[in-house]
């Protein structure tokens, strides 16, 4: 039995899950940018020895970037395995005991502190200059169905502009389609379904806007990271891990959050891939609760 963990897929028991206190701050570091405090901690219960699969750890780009280092803990202390998948991403490959097991991690993270890339100028590259490493970007996957809104995407963006305003066209349209709630959380549902629903969560807005990006021969892969509410906004309600996706214009990959829609500060990236089946927080071999799930991504401010 495979169950999979991803973000904003327990939206039933999120008030429950949320219950559990962030550890107190870590001392304020000086220096250029910023520094984000990012981790989480995950309550199973498993009434039988689980073999688990995890993607969890903060993505080898930013290890340079790493204060103190994302070292994943658990409580009981189990054995833990790592390797990097078929998309670079580092993973860890556990048993989990029977009974409680809490995942915790908790790190510091330096970044720039800037916003997100916008370079308007930017084009994408006709198919046959693309790069082989990049051509599975455009070809449909589990949660992007990109036979079925091939029609759609043409319609509405065909006739439109190219490149990076063809993309940032995309997601306006994802923005303003989805309804955004917790509420309407559903782990199976996928690109085409969200279109047609007009509701769903960030991995929602991802999926649609990759397999549309796709359909218009815009390589788009799905990213999965934290996002804190640095230097924006308070957005209401638990924090939880966040979604959006990479789009690759004029050789180079560049993000795009049709969620959000505008640049943030702070996105810190854990792991990439085709979509969210891809990139699972975590794959479970057997039967097992979610018991409490907290995460965090704060600006840690200097010290007097």
């Amino acid at each position: 039995m495979l169950l999979s963990l991803d973000i904003d897929t327990y939206s039933p028991a999120r008030d429950a899950l949320a219950a559990l206190p962030i550890p107190p701050p870590l001392p304020g570091l000086r220096g250029g940018g910023l520094q984000v405090r990012v981790g989480f901690e995950i309550e199973y219960l498993c009434p039988a020895p689980t073999p688990m699969l995890l993607a969890l750890s903060i993505h080898y780009t930013r290890a340079n970037d790493l204060l103190i280092p994302d070292l994943l803990q658990t409580e009981p202390p189990v054995a833990v395995d790592t390797y990097r998948d078929a998309f670079g991403n580092w993973c860890s490959r556990i048993i989990a005991p029977q009974g409680r097991l809490v995942l915790r991690t908790d790190a510091l993270v330096h970044d720039t502190g800037l916003p997100d890339v916008v370079l308007p100028a930017v084009q994408q590259l006709p198919v046959e200059q693309l790069p082989e490493a990049v051509l599975m970007y455009l070809l449909g996957s589990r949660y992007c169905e990109t036979d079925q809104l091939s029609d759609m995407a043409w319609l509405q963006f065909g006739n439109g502009p190219t490149g990076w305003a063809r993309v940032q066209a995309i997601c306006d349209f994802v923005h303003q389609h989805i309804e955004f709630g917790y509420h309407h959380a559903r782990r199976t549902r996928t690109a085409l379904e969200a279109y047609r629903e007009g509701q769903g969560v960030c991995r929602d807005y991802a999926h649609l806007a990759i397999a549309l990006c796709r359909c218009m021969n815009i390589p788009a892969r799905y990213c999965t990271g934290y996002l804190g509410d640095i230097r924006s906004p308070v957005v209401p309600g638990p924090m939880d891990f966040a979604a959006w996706f990479e789009a690759y214009l004029g050789g180079d990959w560049y993000t795009f959050d049709a969620r959000n829609n505008t640049p943030r500060v702070g996105r810190v990236l854990m792991a990439r891939g085709r979509d969210a089946c891809d990139v699972a927080l975590a794959n479970t071999f057997g039967p097992n609760t979610l018991q409490r799930f907290t995460v965090w991504a704060d600006e840690v401010l200097p010290s007097l």
